[in-house]
């Protein structure tokens, strides 16, 4: 089977529950599964955390599908822009970007 794509789960959820009416809905399902996924993270539960993982992925590549937002090409543009600013780690595998003036 060929891997999926926006298209392919946009196709796959439309016929599944029907066309998004708020796409809000969509974000506040995926804090829903955010939700979940912290509980898996937090109980080690790794095959758990990559379903959860995937159900945030695929909403957010809902969400991205209905704006004619390529998500892979966003995310290389936004990488770029990442590499090129300074950031402030937080010592816990995080950190904030260092704004200037």
């Amino acid at each position: 089977m060929a891997s999926e794509t926006q298209k392919t789960i946009m196709d796959w959820a439309e016929q599944t529950f029907g066309p998004v009416s708020d796409q809000t809905t969509l974000v506040k399902r995926a804090q829903i599964e955010m939700e979940e996924l912290l509980e898996a993270t937090a109980g080690a539960d790794t095959d758990e955390m990559g379903k959860e993982a995937a159900d945030v992925l695929i909403l957010l590549m809902r969400l991205a599908e209905i704006n004619n937002i390529d998500l892979g090409a966003a995310v290389d543009a936004k990488m770029r822009e990442n590499r090129l600013r300074r950031w402030q780690p937080a010592g816990d595998g995080t950190g904030t970007h260092i704004k200037t003036v």
